[in-house]
């Protein structure tokens, strides 16, 4: 559905477990789901912080758009049925 192999090797089984399951990813990762960069910026080991421009590039055109973008977002998120959410509704997706 989504080609999570786009995103760093270390963040992609995370992403697609929250994507898909609604399961907590690692702190780096949630701080860029729910949009605060202070959190992402000081979260970031050296590789991701060098490649946060893409990595929330890749959320915005690839992501549903209820499933990131604050934390309240994200909290709700990971309140739903996500598999029965995402189904074939081009309009949850910014492709």
């Amino acid at each position: 559905m989504y080609n999570y192999e786009e995103l760093p090797e270390g963040l992609q089984d995370g992403m697609q477990r929250y994507v898909e399951q609604g399961m907590l990813a690692g702190d780096f990762l949630i701080a860029c789901l729910e949009n605060d960069l202070h959190k992402a910026v000081s979260r970031a080991d050296d590789k991701n912080i060098k490649l946060l421009p893409e990595i929330v590039r890749w959320m915005y055109w690839n992501l549903p758009n209820g499933c990131w973008g604050s934390q309240e977002v994200v909290a709700e998120w990971r309140g739903v049925d996500v598999i029965t959410s995402l189904g074939d509704d081009a309009s949850l997706c910014r492709t």
